[in-house]
């Protein structure tokens, strides 16, 4: 048995802190101390509506070290650093029996913490006893920080890897929070000619400009001039909407050429409106992006070796346990300018 302590939503807005005794790994499991844990959106929405988020989902962009494995586990030791994952395409269900292992529905299930086997906490904790499938051997060339952001890189990975992005397209990144800047460094990596970031706060902005980006605008007209000028009036090849204001749907689809792509990473917690017509008539291609797949995370990993991304503009602080309600409080009203803040359960 191990002593833990983790933090947990028990109601809107109520964040607990309990001490728990979790036993040693079964079969195919493995118990991880958690290094950092990363906050984002998602947990938000969660501390805000925990009814509408499985548990494990509550911390689930963690990194740590595996302490004790139970039998039959082959792909990771004692000592090894691992960051969060899904296990490869299963090959058994019906996705995968048709043909679409990029579509495993068990990998899908467990990104979105709903498969069987999936914890009954997440990464705000000490510790946590996963599935094997749910761990990846970290690239030893990475820092415990870098570890920190592996799974939004991943995420942000999966989206531009959807996206299909052609050598030289001009690219418009709508939002410059984490998994924006994170979104417009795949794409620069990727190959785009022209990378153009908007984005309504000045702090972010400036984030934007520290990653080498120049093309970085507030909403508004002179950034919709810019679209424009730059592509002679057509419109984005591709953007990436990575806000989730379902309000800005519409308007950021105007904004994309006639056979374009509108690759959506930010997730509304609304309905949206749009013109059915007119995303018809400019034969718009419409990409969804949701989680990752196994291979996503090794990519994301070598982005980050190698420098292609850069996550150290982005870490804006590191927090103990104790100290996470209070954070969640503040993201939850909008009172912080953190981007994104890493949980060190373990101090």
């Amino acid at each position: 048995m191990t002593q833990t302590r983790i933090a947990s939503v028990t109601a809107p807005s109520t964040v607990l802190l309990r001490d728990e005794e979790l036993a040693s790994p079964g079969p195919g499991q493995v118990l991880v101390r958690i290094r950092y844990c990363g906050v984002c959106a998602t947990d938000t929405h969660g501390y805000s509506a925990p009814q509408f988020i499985p548990k494990t989902v509550f911390g689930h962009e963690w990194s740590g070290t595996v302490v004790e494995v139970g039998k039959d586990v082959s792909t990771v030791e004692v000592g090894d650093r691992v960051v969060a994952s899904v296990g490869p395409a299963c090959g058994d269900c019906s996705m995968c029996r048709a043909g679409h292992a990029e579509q495993c529905d068990t990998a899908f299930a467990e990104a979105n913490g709903v498969d069987p086997d999936a914890p009954e906490h997440g990464g705000f904790a000490q510790h946590l006893l996963v599935p094997e499938r749910r761990v990846q051997r970290a690239l030893d060339a990475l820092s415990d920080e870098q570890l920190g952001v592996v799974e939004p890189t991943a995420v942000t990975f999966h989206a531009v890897r959807r996206a299909r992005q052609e050598l030289g397209a001009v690219v418009v990144v709508q939002g410059a929070g984490p998994i924006g800047l994170l979104t417009a460094q795949h794409a620069r990596h990727a190959g785009a000619g022209v990378v153009i970031v908007v984005e309504p706060s000045e702090s972010r902005r400036e984030t934007a400009r520290a990653l080498g980006f120049t093309e970085v605008f507030e909403p508004g007209d002179e950034f919709r001039a810019r679209v424009l000028e730059t592509t002679d009036g057509r419109g984005a090849d591709v953007l990436y909407e990575c806000t989730g204001a379902a309000g800005l749907f519409q308007a950021s689809a105007q904004l994309v050429r006639r056979g374009g792509a509108l690759a959506l990473l930010g997730y509304p917690m609304t309905d949206s409106q749009v013109s059915y017509g007119d995303w018809q008539s400019r034969e718009l291609t419409v990409i969804g992006s949701l989680a990752y797949t196994h291979s996503d995370f090794v990519g994301a990993m070598r982005a980050l070796a190698g420098g292609a991304v850069d996550a150290g503009p982005l870490i804006t602080g590191i927090i103990t346990l104790d100290e996470l309600p209070q954070l969640l409080a503040d993201l939850a009203e909008g009172s912080t300018q953190h981007a994104k803040v890493l949980v060190a359960p373990n101090g």
